[in-house]
């Protein structure tokens, strides 16, 4: 073979490379063409959602969250159990309090009509969270495209690596950093506790401690709705402010000792995010970029890409 075809077929190797890595990045043009109705169908079904029950907004938000977490954005959490899968959705973090999966198949379904097998379950959970951070007085993204749906989910890693709400700070800062994601990304994140509701066996603990890091007047109100014993599922806005609207009240809250989960009030306790969240409560700005950003870089977790993964015609089963 002569030295012109040997640069020939180096300059075909290399071109051929750069097209698959470009295949393999996830881009907000991804379904132009192929489905260009896609981000204005989702949009419709999330705002439909919303506009019927407002806390439905946390939910999605939390569904992406809680999908990213675990093998990346692969959309592994909406898989139901059959024999050969133990789905995610049955892990203590999940049980009982992630919700919404309903809503991501109506989105899924219409979006099908039109487009059939083009676009991902997982992708639509990541609209989905935009979508319904805009809809509730958050920020809105540019959401990257592309991911496609695994065929695997795992209970295990559902258990283990998603953040608890008795975690320590160090415990929350590694956990984030684990998945590529910096402390400051970890207490923006956390600022979607700004709508939402927790159950209150996850608070009660907090509520009856008399600590000193627990406004005495906050403790008392939340009493009321969660007693020592029984009605574990009793819910609590996770903001009493203003409960319906993602804006950085959360970090207001948290500068009072007002906190609702033990993993909320220790970003504000003489540790390292002090700092942050004290940003954060004085700039409604900062904190909408910042938790923008963030979403951005938690969406672009592990994702499935190329000719890995599949696109699942129905969210909750492999085709």
């Amino acid at each position: 073979m002569t030295s012109s075809n040997n640069s020939f077929v180096a300059i075909f190797s290399l071109l051929l490379l750069s097209t698959m890595q470009c295949h393999a990045q996830l881009s907000s043009t991804f379904y132009d063409r192929t489905c260009p109705n896609a981000l204005t169908t989702i949009r419709t079904s999330i705002r439909q959602a919303i506009s019927r029950e407002r806390r439905m907004a946390a939910s999605l938000i939390r569904l992406h969250f809680h999908d990213c977490f675990v093998q990346g954005c692969d959309a592994s959490l909406l898989l139901d159990e059959t024999p050969t899968i133990v789905s995610e959705k049955t892990a203590l973090p999940n049980l009982g309090s992630v919700r919404g999966f309903g809503i991501i198949e109506d989105a899924k379904r219409e979006v099908e009509k039109t487009c059939p097998g083009i676009v991902s379950c997982a992708d639509i959970l990541a609209v989905a969270a935009r979508d319904a951070s805009t809809l509730v007085g958050g920020p809105s993204w540019t959401v990257k495209l592309g991911r496609r749906d695994s065929t695997t989910a795992s209970h295990t890693l559902a258990e283990t690596d998603l953040p608890g709400p008795f975690d320590p700070l160090r415990r929350l800062i590694s956990g984030f950093a684990n998945k590529g994601l910096s402390t400051r990304d970890m207490v923006a994140l956390s600022g979607s506790h700004s709508i939402g509701q927790a159950q209150c066996f996850l608070f009660r603990d907090r509520i009856y401690s008399n600590g000193t890091d627990i406004d005495a007047g906050f403790a008392s109100t939340r009493r009321r709705q969660c007693p020592q014993e029984d009605q574990n599922g009793n819910l609590a806005p996770l903001d009493l402010v203003t409960p319906n609207q993602l804006d950085n009240n959360y970090f207001k809250n948290l500068r009072q000792r007002k906190g609702l989960l033990q993993s909320d009030q220790v970003l504000m306790s003489g540790g390292s995010t002090d700092d942050i969240v004290l940003e954060y409560s004085n700039s409604p700005r900062a904190f909408a970029s910042d938790f923008a950003a963030a979403m951005i870089k938690m969406g672009d977790i592990s994702p499935l890409t190329g000719q890995n993964g599949i696109i699942r015609t129905v969210c909750g089963a492999i085709n």
